[in-house]
């Protein structure tokens, strides 16, 4: 087996490319499949769990459910790579938008604000996971209602933690970042790497 071969599991294609920027040869491992079946993993806080603690345990749920589902499938073993990312506002998770108009809500919320964004890695290899947090303040432009408007309509929010992408037209609303860009986007690279590295898998 490839050193730089592991499962993501995960459907983000932002996610995949970035795993292939560090040279992984990565294969999805889609944790729901059957049309009308549940979710595998329900991304839904629970009552007095902190931001940080519940980007965590979605991260690390994803990883020992892709594991499960591997070998469930009798695939060939491989690392097995979850990951969460959430936008947080005043301690608040605002997830991904239901609509237009929740998008247009989160995006007036943000306008003008810095607020954090949180992604987790969680690293599944045989019994061990390992699970690493990353942290990054994100501070938005002031946006008027018709930039925000026009910025929905295009499509872009939709299936995004905030309502918006680092790496689209979004980018145009960044004002500053402290942290980490490839984390904004939904997988720090400088952390993954060290994590394939702690299970023998280096990149390099």
């Amino acid at each position: 087996m490839s050193a730089r071969a592991i499962y993501l599991a995960s459907k983000s294609p932002r996610r995949h490319e970035l795993l292939l920027q560090l040279g992984v040869d990565v294969a999805e491992l889609r944790l729901r499949e059957a049309a009308g079946r549940g979710r595998d993993v329900v991304e839904r806080s629970r009552p007095d769990e902190t931001a940080a603690n519940y980007v965590k345990r979605i991260a690390r749920a994803k990883a020992s459910l892709g594991w499960h589902w591997m070998q469930k499938r009798a695939l060939p073993p491989r690392p097995v790579l979850g990951a969460d990312t959430e936008v947080v506002l005043d301690g608040v998770v605002l997830g991904k938008p239901a609509d237009a108009a929740d998008a247009a809500r989160m995006l007036r919320l943000l306008s003008g604000r810095a607020h954090q964004v949180l992604t987790t890695i969680a690293l599944r290899w045989e019994e061990q996971t390992i699970v690493v947090p990353s942290s990054s303040i994100v501070t938005l432009r002031e946006l008027d209602a018709g930039e925000i408007d026009r910025y929905v309509a295009t499509g872009e929010s939709f299936d995004k933690a905030g309502a918006y992408a680092i790496q689209g037209l979004a980018a145009t609303f960044i004002r500053r970042i402290e942290g980490t860009y490839s984390g904004v986007m939904g997988l720090p690279l400088f952390e993954t790497a060290e994590a394939l590295a702690q299970i023998g898998f280096p990149v390099l």
